[in-house]
């Protein structure tokens, strides 16, 4: 059985999100205020950051989490 593309890489998708969230916040609540700094000086930069970092961490984890579930059934 074929599995949809969110099914099949739902802890990247998920980790994208939520490091787009992080980023955001950390450019909001600890960023840079004098445009020094090339990430934590824009909140588009720091959120896309934030994404790649988030997704790229999802994707590490993704065949562990996805061996546990087909484990579990």
């Amino acid at each position: 059985m074929e599995k949809t593309f969110a099914k099949r890489y739902w802890p990247t998708i998920v980790g994208a999100i939520v490091g787009a969230i992080g980023g955001y916040l950390y450019w909001r609540y600890v960023g840079c205020s004098t445009d020094t700094c090339p990430i934590t000086s824009s909140p588009l930069n720091s959120t896309l950051w934030g994404t790649a970092m988030g997704g790229l961490l999802g994707n590490i984890l993704q065949p562990n989490i996805i061996k546990k579930n087909n484990q579990d059934k």
